[in-house]
């Protein structure tokens, strides 16, 4: 049996009163005009906590390498998402509205800071603490002569082959650049073999190269030595351009707008219009260009130009243009000692090995809480339905699955056993895409029934429901969730699973299921909210009621758990609450509009973010006011477009134990966080918590690791990508 963890609980049953923050009943006519938040700003401050996991002298050396790359990835993301607009703007001389000439230098330069300091952080600390380890990636001007020549083998055998240096002219134009692509840009002297001057030539890389390649022993001793795959080009570029001598070079890395644009009103083939789009996906509007620190201006001033793109969107940097693909570092070396110690998740404590689920949940709902808790109870759960012979139908919500194929062949094994297997598949989903719509074809072939949800809206919602024949009835069973159907992601996300045989819950999960194949009308629900038709106006109306329980002078609490706060008529409607005298603490890990604690206006608000070693990605949502508690999973975060634009659901914990649980270990315990815990301030910035240096500190990550940590031999979980 593990030892006892302490996770904070309330001492009066399940409540939140134990989190003391001052509440100031204000009157509604006092000044109430709070500017809220740039979201943008939001975004990169969120990533700045990110990139202090990867400056912790106390974090494992590659993994704080992981959380460098991570900050990477997200960087592309936020330029691929949401930079084109302000760079349009910019460009336009726009100098009114959320969209302007200001808007994009202002986010330039935090940008530019953001970058300049992960790669000072990866040149000044991460690398010579990792060549004190024996692991470096070697340079060709510290290359000895035999790894020199195994560079040149390698090159000739792997690399050459691959490479088509195209030289400008007016036959041979600019070619076409792939979104976040390595290549290189040369400059050559001397004539070509029909005798021009053409002096710029394009050297695209393809992907199929790996970026990071490790030396074999015979020339790395008994150190790990690797090599770029950038560097051993550039060292060879010479041979590239027989009789013509290469002068200067850079390599070169664009980031283009890579949000899909399908006027799903106007086609008649959702799936194959998003084929295309994903085919010219890798080529729209240019937002930032990356070249190394050496890079001529002549050479930049060339690309600038013919990219369309004002000096601010270049970046220099001292090191690959690509930070991202250093994680291939981490798999390449071999070094446990400079890894998080392993994490093996337990069997979930709400099922019994060896009972049929079913039976279990007739008794009573199932909590999981992942990662603390295998993901595989939620396989385990398909797995028998597929099996049972008393199982007549599966319907299930596919956003973003991965290409973990688990459930892909429990679903494909179902059709073929007789059952009636329905997908709802979202196309849309953001940079997965092309794995869902694999995952439509593959399921269709075997016979399944595919559907893609509502026209113009994404499907978020994350549902599972079982229909099962017992005696002359059919009985329902439901799995709801915060999170995707993703094994990976299971393993390195916080969230919660629902299991359930609630005869209203899952009736109104059938009643989704038929609206989104069917698009009738929805018939009033019992428990669930859903997005876009009551979601946003349930919430304001539990934080109205909240707020009226606090203006009568009646306990009143509000606890949100979420990703992101973005929606404006929720954060008025909070910031109301607040001015009633409502205690209202908000946990929003990424990015927040809402500023907190501003005298007279949100005082009685406190926004904290907790960046862990996992993912914080479960939303919660807790109610009180006067005797009356609602506690209320999501998998919607407080967003305009989860709101309006996506089909969300929210659901109760109904079991008063099962509410306990959730209370204690996704609230109390990130409001009592003193590791990794961020408190935002009323000027926008984020402040760590007191105390976060000192290794006893209560962490809620690593409390409810030790609470379910699993007996050796289980699969192993690290951090999250």
């Amino acid at each position: 049996m593990s030892p006892a963890v302490v996770i904070p609980r309330s001492s009066k049953g399940p409540t939140l009163s134990s989190f003391r923050h001052p509440a100031s009943p204000m009157s509604d006519a006092a000044p109430s005009v709070l500017p809220f938040l740039d979201r943008d700003h939001s975004i990169l401050a969120f990533n700045e906590r990110v990139l202090d996991w990867a400056q912790r002298p106390g974090v494992p050396l590659l993994e704080r390498l992981r959380f460098l790359t991570i900050v990477s990835s997200n960087l592309d993301e936020w330029f691929e998402v949401r930079a084109a607009d302000h760079l349009s703007a910019a460009q336009a001389g726009e100098s009114k509205g959320p969209y302007t000439l200001r808007s994009y230098e202002r986010l330039s330069a935090y940008a530019h800071k953001l970058v300049e300091r992960q790669y000072s952080l990866y040149n000044d600390e991460l690398t010579p603490a990792f060549s004190r380890e024996g692991i470096a990636i070697v340079s060709h001007g510290d290359r000895n002569s035999a790894q020199r020549a195994w560079v040149r083998e390698y090159f000739e055998e792997e690399v050459r082959p691959l490479l088509i240096p195209v030289g400008l002219d007016p036959a041979h134009p600019f070619p076409q650049v792939a979104n976040k692509s390595l290549n290189f840009i040369v400059r050559l002297s001397g004539k070509d073999a029909f005798g021009r001057e053409n002096e710029i030539a394009i050297v695209k890389v393809p992907r199929v190269l790996p970026r990071v390649i490790r030396m074999p022993a015979k020339v790395s001793g008994k150190r790990q030595l690797l090599v770029s795959l950038s560097s051993v080009i550039r060292a060879h570029l010479d041979l590239l351009f027989a009789g013509r001598e290469v002068g200067q070079f850079s390599q070169f890395r664009l980031t283009r707008h890579s949000e899909l644009a399908v006027g799903e009103e106007e086609v008649r083939n959702l799936r194959t219009a998003l084929r295309l789009g994903l085919q010219q996906r890798h080529y729209g509007q240019a937002v930032r260009l990356e070249v190394a620190a050496g890079c001529s201006e002549f050479l930049s001033d060339v690309l600038l130009k013919q990219f369309g793109l004002p000096a601010a969107a270049l970046y220099r940097v001292h090191g690959p243009v690509n930070l991202v693909r250093l994680q291939q570092v981490i798999d390449l070396v071999d070094a446990p000692k400079l890894l998080f110690r392993p994490y093996v998740p337990s069997w979930p404590r709400g099922l019994e090995p060896g009972r049929p689920i079913f039976d279990q949940l007739k008794k009573r709902d199932v909590l999981i809480h992942q990662p603390y808790e295998s993901f595989d109870g939620v396989l385990a759960f398909l797995r028998e339905a597929v099996h049972d012979p008393q199982v007549l139908a599966i319907k299930q919500t596919i956003y973003r699955t991965g290409n973990d194929l688990q459930m892909m062949e429990l679903l494909r094994e179902a059709v073929r056993v007789g059952k009636e297997v329905t997908a709802v598949v979202e196309l849309m989903a953001r940079f997965d895409e092309e794995a869902n719509i694999n995952w439509a074809e593959a399921l269709e072939a075997v016979g399944a029934q595919v559907v893609y949800g509502v026209v113009g809206l994404k499907t978020h919602a994350k549902m599972l429901l079982i229909t099962r024949r017992e005696g002359k009835a059919l009985v329902r069973y439901a799995h709801l969730s915060t999170g995707n159907y993703n094994p990976r992601t299971a393993r390195i996300y916080t969230d919660l699973s629902h299991l359930t045989a609630d005869p209203q819950l899952t009736s109104d999960v059938e009643q989704v299921f038929v609206h989104l194949a069917s698009q009738s009308r929805l018939p009033r629900l019992h428990h669930v909210w859903i997005a876009p038709f009551q979601l946003q106006r349930k919430l304001i109306e539990q934080i109205d009621l909240v707020g009226m329980a606090a203006a009568n002078r009646l306990d009143s609490r509000i606890v949100l758990k979420m990703n992101a706060l973005t929606d404006e008529p929720l954060m008025e409607a909070l910031v109301k609450a607040g001015r009633r005298g409502t205690r209202i603490d908000l946990i929003v890990r990424g990015a927040c509009m809402l500023p907190a604690g501003v005298p007279g206006l949100s005082e009685n608000i406190r926004v904290r973010s907790v960046i862990g070693r996992f993912l914080e990605h479960s939303r919660v949502f807790y109610f009180r006011a006067g005797q009356e508690e609602h506690l209320y999973l999501s998998s919607a975060d407080l967003m305009n477009r989860n709101m309006l634009r996506r089909v969300e659901l929210a659901w109760p914990v109904l079991d008063p134990q099962l509410r306990q649980r959730v209370i204690d270990e996704c609230l109390q315990a990130c409001l009592h966080d003193q590791r990794d815990a961020w408190d935002l301030q009323p000027d926008g910035s984020y402040k760590r918590v007191k105390g976060a240096e000192d290794p006893r500190a209560h962490g809620a990550q690593a409390a409810l690791m030790q609470r379910y940590a699993a007996l050796p031999g289980e699969e192993e979980v690290r951090t999250w990508t």
